[in-house]
């Protein structure tokens, strides 16, 4: 059966499909019989984290809670801990409170419906996508940056995809999937390797690329962009996020409550570290005061 979308736009299904049989990279979570819980875990990891750092984290983390219950039943200040130096450690929280509503609400198993998913704390309309799509085989359009790039530059001739516009960017990706749900789901996967190896955002590899022949911008001669680009995140170095980050390492490495005449030596300007704790308790990342000292959440 010719799986190709007939949608009046070129058909880069088959050839992508194709080339990820072949070029994609063993990951964890595309081998079978990957959990669903270890999908869910893997893409809230993976949220602006680059994959090689994710992977020794996420292999820990299911060996100690290898189903939703087993992280629900620790506090969360242990899943912070165990998050370590992932970056954006709220991240642990909310999947945290997410496994307690999954144990207590869906009976310790991941739900496969995107609006019940959606209903989980902390998870995003791309999280529940990927987790339908990767984990249960289900057809939906995942957009991530990388999909986003891919689409702007082979279907619209754009060099850049602006900002993220979930209104254009899901029907675009849907009109390329196609009808079979097992070709859909490599089809989201493939589009999505592609843009992380071969479609970057820098320096495309476009002679191996296996959808050139089909690409809108390299038939238009690679055109700069023009229009509106996505936001750039902010300097780490200096930033708040690093200052929390400092704090934050303080709290994992302790097991006793943290002095504040120790959190008061991470950092040298005082307007500074004091915003950055001021602002990991009101996150619910740490918790006490100046008497008691701080830690990781308990409760």
């Amino acid at each position: 059966m010719d799986n190709a979308p007939d949608r009046g736009r070129p058909d880069i299904a088959t050839p992508l499909v194709a080339w990820f049989r072949d070029a994609a990279r063993d990951l964890p979570w595309r081998r079978p019989g990957f959990p669903a819980w270890g999908t869910l875990v893997s893409e809230i990891m993976l949220q602006q984290t680059q994959v090689a750092r994710v992977v020794p984290r996420l292999e820990a983390w299911l060996t100690r809670w290898p189903t939703p219950a087993d992280l629900a039943a620790s506090p969360p200040g242990e899943a912070v801990r165990a998050w370590d130096r992932l970056g954006y450690p709220r991240r642990a929280i909310a999947l945290h409170a997410a496994a307690t509503a999954i144990a207590e609400q869906h009976g310790n198993v991941v739900p496969r419906d995107v609006d019940a998913l959606l209903a989980l704390p902390g998870i995003g309309d791309y999280t529940a996508r990927a987790v339908a799509v990767f984990a249960y085989g289900d057809r939906h359009p995942v957009v991530d940056v990388n999909v986003r790039r891919v689409l702007a530059r082979a279907l619209l001739g754009h060099g850049q995809p602006g900002p993220a516009k979930a209104k254009q960017d899901l029907p675009l990706m849907e009109s390329v999937l196609p009808e079979d749900r097992d070709a859909a789901a490599a089809t989201n996967a493939a589009v999505m390797e592609l843009g992380a190896l071969v479609c970057v955002a820098r320096s495309p590899a476009c002679d191996a690329c296996p959808i050139a022949d089909r690409c809108a911008w390299r038939a238009a001669g690679y055109p700069e962009h023009d229009g509106p680009r996505a936001p750039k995140q902010a300097r780490f170095a200096g930033s708040d996020r690093q200052v929390r980050g400092l704090i934050m390492a303080e709290l994992r490495s302790s097991d006793v409550p943290v002095l504040r005449s120790e959190i008061d030596l991470v950092w040298p300007d005082d307007a500074q570290r004091e915003r950055a704790l001021a602002s990991l308790l009101r996150d619910g990342l740490a918790v006490g005061d100046d008497a008691g000292g701080y830690t990781l959440p308990s409760v």
